[in-house]
């Protein structure tokens, strides 16, 4: 039995297993993918990380992969699928049907971006195809970019781009915005943003990089980036009857990282919170490896 199982090897699972492990912890991280760092490795590069500006998303994985490794952490791959608490012990079953008892979990399986789902996407992330405005904004000063949705993300997102890019384009499929009025105002008000509602993005092109966009309603924009905020899909569907969710699937959880089912952590983009970037994610793995550390002390 191990002390204690990290579901999730993206930042905030990777920080978590750093600070158990420097804790004397038995630590077990199971990964969903082979190797993997998480969202972080999609992006080109990363300019908001103390210490380590301009470096490439799957740079920076690497690097936070090594340190967890490098204190010992023991890595294992598999999809969970089942997870329950029987006698204080918490039980993960895996898809492959092997199983891992532990004192405590922390469950940082993050979030992922919806996607437009249209010709191009896929083939551009990284290239011109973005979902987070404040990691990649900064590639676009003096460019030109699209932002698409209407929610409060996607406002605030043609805010922030049109404070460093030369043209903004905020694109919609209907004609009123589900955010703020007082950021429509805003946007309104800025000479280098053009709304444009309603309407959807039907392809994205471009060879090497992001060069156009098309929409439905025949017109093609130029431009050197896309960003895509059209919201986010938590994972959290292996707790949903475990712990409390927000309206919108987020673990309800403080920084602690700590649920109403004891023994069970949260960390990173799964759980509620304002900010979610690479930073946030890696402070969660500590704050949560922390609590489960003292949970483990304290239930010895």
């Amino acid at each position: 039995m191990k002390d204690l199982a990290i579901i999730g090897s993206g930042p905030a699972g990777l920080s978590a297993a750093l600070y158990a492990k420097r804790a004397n912890l038995d630590v077990v991280v199971i990964e969903k993918e082979f190797l993997g760092t998480g969202q972080i490795a999609e992006s080109a590069q990363v300019d908001n990380y103390l210490g380590l500006c301009g470096i490439s998303g799957f740079d920076l994985g690497e690097k936070f992969r090594a340190d967890a490794e490098h204190f010992g952490t023991e890595f294992l791959e598999g999809e969970a699928v089942s997870l329950e608490q029987k006698n204080g012990v918490w039980i993960i079953t895996l898809q492959s049907g092997d199983v891992i008892e532990a004192k405590a979990v922390i469950y940082a399986s993050g979030a992922s971006h919806k996607r437009l789902n249209v010709s191009g996407e896929e083939k551009f992330i990284g290239k011109g195809v973005s979902y987070c405005a404040i990691c990649d904004g900064a590639l676009y000063r003096g460019k030109t970019a699209a932002v698409i949705g209407g929610g409060d993300t996607a406002l605030d997102d043609a805010l922030y781009l049109s404070d460093m890019a030369k043209k903004v384009y905020l694109i919609h499929r209907r004609n009123e915005f589900r955010g703020s009025d007082k950021s429509v105002l805003k946007i309104r008000s800025r000479e280098n943003i053009e709304i444009i509602t309603p309407a959807n993005v039907t392809e994205i092109i471009g060879e090497n990089r992001v060069s156009s966009i098309k929409l439905d309603n025949g017109r093609e924009i130029i431009l050197d980036g896309v960003f895509i905020a059209i919201g986010m899909s938590p994972a959290s569907d292996l707790v949903r009857n475990i712990v409390d969710l927000d309206e919108n699937g987020y673990i309800k959880a403080d920084e602690t990282g700590i649920t109403k089912a004891a023994g069970l952590f949260c960390a990173g983009d799964v759980r509620t919170k304002k900010l979610r970037q690479v930073i946030t994610a890696a402070s969660d793995g500590a704050n949560a490896a922390v609590s489960a550390a003292e949970y483990l002390k304290e239930n010895s």
